[in-house]
């Protein structure tokens, strides 16, 4: 006999919150194992873009984040070649250098103590969405992480190596948790790094789905209130971890030289 075919969507959801969380097993990663993940993933997600692209994660004290070195692609991003940084991008920790365009998450992270992890990237979709000076349209399930949560910014600041594109940039983003920047690229500023990973994938799908539907059609929004149903029910930090599991297991058996 049935006892579930009664209850309320909020006493259902309720229930699959409880089992998700009681019924997976997360390892245990480091903050530089989860980035050199991030970064293989974003690679094989389309993200890769020369030496473009910066991933940094909040550090232990304040005014610290890691980050990739300069020079390597996403593809190259291991466990041991991962810097810590202060704001003023002098190493901590690790040889090399920073990518000096870090220099804007230092501000968002200023700003955005909710932030635990900055992805911004030059994917192809995304970048070319951005040359149309458009905001992403986010009119489909699958994409409703990004409902109401996503920034525009329709006007480029230059190269975001100076303070004053990092203010432009962080004033820009408020608080939401993702910005598209006009002829530049895309960013998410999310409260880990599962969440940024998963949320990024979902940002370049989001804006190749809308290029396809522009050639095809108008684009027909959906309603408000199943937008944030949607966005709430699947920007949940236990879905994150589960999510990020997944792409963490392909890229492991893809990149083996990763956690180096």
């Amino acid at each position: 006999m049935s006892d579930t075919m009664e209850l309320s969507k909020d006493e259902l959801v309720t229930r699959a919150q409880a089992q998700m969380q009681a019924r997976f097993d997360i390892p245990q990663r480091s903050v530089r194992e989860k980035l050199a993940i991030t970064s293989r993933v974003l690679y094989d997600g389309g993200h890769d873009s020369g030496l473009a692209g910066q991933i940094t994660a909040r550090g232990d004290e304040p005014g610290t984040y890691y980050t990739q070195r300069l020079g390597l692609g996403f593809d190259e991003i291991s466990v041991s070649n991962i810097l810590l940084v202060n704001e003023d991008l002098e190493i901590l920790e690790g040889h090399g250098m920073p990518n000096p365009a870090n220099r804007f998450h230092s501000w968002i992270y200023r700003v955005r103590p909710d932030v635990q992890c900055i992805v911004h990237t030059h994917p192809l979709h995304a970048a070319a969405l951005s040359m149309l000076e458009v905001p992403l349209a986010v009119s489909h399930m699958d994409n409703c992480p990004l409902y109401d949560d996503c920034a525009f910014l329709p006007t480029w600041p230059g190269v975001p190596v100076g303070n004053e594109e990092g203010e432009t940039i962080a004033a820009a983003l408020g608080d939401k948790r993702a910005i598209l920047l006009a002829h530049h690229g895309m960013l998410v500023a999310a409260t880990s790094i599962e969440e940024a990973c998963v949320l990024a994938l979902q940002f370049e799908r989001t804006a190749r789905m809308q290029l396809l539907a522009m050639g095809a059609g108008e684009i027909k929004p959906i309603a408000p209130e199943l937008g944030r149903e949607a966005h709430d029910w699947i920007l949940r930090p236990r879905r994150s971890q589960i999510g990020f599991e997944y792409y963490a297991r392909k890229a492991l058996a893809r990149h083996p030289d990763l956690l180096r």
